[in-house]
């Protein structure tokens, strides 16, 4: 295995931290400011994206640095995602940076979902907007009445016939459902229930203007609305849509899953990654610069330890992240998912744990917006539940390692 950066790797890398130097961090402190006085409230339908949002998602697509997390180098650079890592992990050092670049989630899953599994028409109605960063998109999984922890639980209910398809269910944590430019949802159902448990479920792609959609709030995390990227609650009451709108067929709404998680589950990761080096990097310049007990602060109370502590979990996620990323290139998705599931429990572990340290080290300021690590603390908590719980990660781990010794 070898997860050194390849020179066309380094080279997006070096014009990444150009971009985020010159243009993202100089302006993160207004635009955060801008959405907390602007979004701070339930009413989705007044969010709006700070003014500079656009107009840097059109530099930096003049760049070239756009669609980087795609392995199509028709349509992107054509990294692979062992290439792309480091740059979302760069990305991942400001929360509204991966919009920028067009490497945003949900929209990075659908538009692998889209890329790999749409149709002709549904790539020309779907993908296209979403790789010229013109429309946003939703995914809808998780549902209000179930342990989603289950997805096998999901019971809105997708029918299906010769010529079109009607939909009823709720659906809530819809990341980027109050985004003034999302334009559909990727929404997942049962469809067969007669199948197998992972043969059960469709995909159906559904504008969200259609008739019978309401959405009925956006939900807060840590009592902040996210917006204008956050999360919903939808209600569908018999929503009709043409049967082309269907991906695949029916009951193949596990195996898309299976596809889109992998990749995604680097990208979350890597962004984390990034988010632990800034906090420790503010860290690190908090305590140094503090004074209590005339001493700076990292040499206080153990502060040094936990500063070396804090690399060395930031180094042993980021390496454990790359070789997931180097097997899903070399072996595939299947032959990586002990990996894959490992990261995402490590990870945002990681995460939570260096922020902690961070906000301590910062007293009062690390609990106000003055600083990131506030919002970089309710993302670790809420990556420990988003793409499924931490123990349904260990369980995967788990099955998979009994399975090398069964008979």
């Amino acid at each position: 295995m070898d997860f050194s950066y390849s020179a066309r790797c380094q080279d997006y890398l070096a014009q990444v931290k150009h971009f985020l130097a010159e243009y993202i961090e100089p302006i993160e402190n207004d635009v955060y400011t801008f959405m907390h006085e602007n979004n701070n409230h339930g009413d989705w339908r007044t969010w709006q994206l700070h003014p500079e949002v656009e107009a840097l998602k059109n530099k930096a697509k003049s760049a070239g640095l756009w669609n980087l997390f795609l392995p199509d180098d028709k349509l992107a650079p054509g990294l692979t995602c062992l290439e792309y890592a480091p740059l979302a992990e760069q990305m991942g050092r400001c929360l509204f940076a991966p919009e920028i670049f067009n490497c945003n989630a949900p929209d990075t899953g659908n538009m692998e979902v889209l890329y790999h599994f749409g149709s002709e028409e549904q790539q020309r109605r779907w993908l296209t907007p979403l790789l010229n960063g013109e429309i946003r998109s939703v995914f809808g999984m998780t549902e209000p009445d179930v342990a989603s922890s289950d997805a096998t639980n999901m019971q809105a209910r997708i029918e299906i016939s010769d010529d079109d398809i009607v939909i009823n269910g709720r659906k809530w944590w819809s990341t980027g459902l109050g985004h003034p430019n999302a334009k559909f949802t990727i929404f997942m159902g049962l469809s067969n229930p007669e199948n197998d448990r992972h043969s059960q479920h469709s995909m159906v792609i559904v504008p969200l203007d259609t008739a019978g959609i309401t959405i009925n709030r956006m939900l807060t995390a840590y009592g902040d609305f996210d917006a204008p990227y956050g999360h919903g609650e939808m209600t569908f009451d018999n929503v009709r849509v043409p049967r082309d709108h269907l991906l695949v067929g029916p009951g193949k709404g596990f195996a898309i899953a299976q596809g889109r998680l992998g990749p995604g589950r680097i990208h979350h990761c890597m962004r984390a990654i990034g988010m632990a080096e800034k906090s420790l990097e503010l860290a690190v310049k908090r305590g140094l610069e503090r004074v209590a007990f005339g001493k700076p602060l990292v040499k206080l109370g153990g502060n040094a330890e936990r500063i070396a502590d804090a690399r060395m979990l930031i180094e042993q996620a980021r390496l454990l992240t790359l070789n997931a990323a180097w097997k899903i290139d070399n072996l595939g998705v299947k032959n990586a998912m002990v990996d894959i599931s490992a990261i995402k429990v490590v990870v945002p572990n990681m995460l939570q744990q260096v922020v902690d340290m961070a906000v301590q080290m910062h007293g009062g300021a690390g609990m106000c917006n003055d600083f990131p690590l506030a919002r970089f603390a309710a993302g670790a908590r809420a990556l420990r539940l988003a793409d499924g719980p931490d123990e349904v990660h260990r369980a995967m781990v788990t099955r998979l390692e009994l399975k090398r010794y069964e008979s």
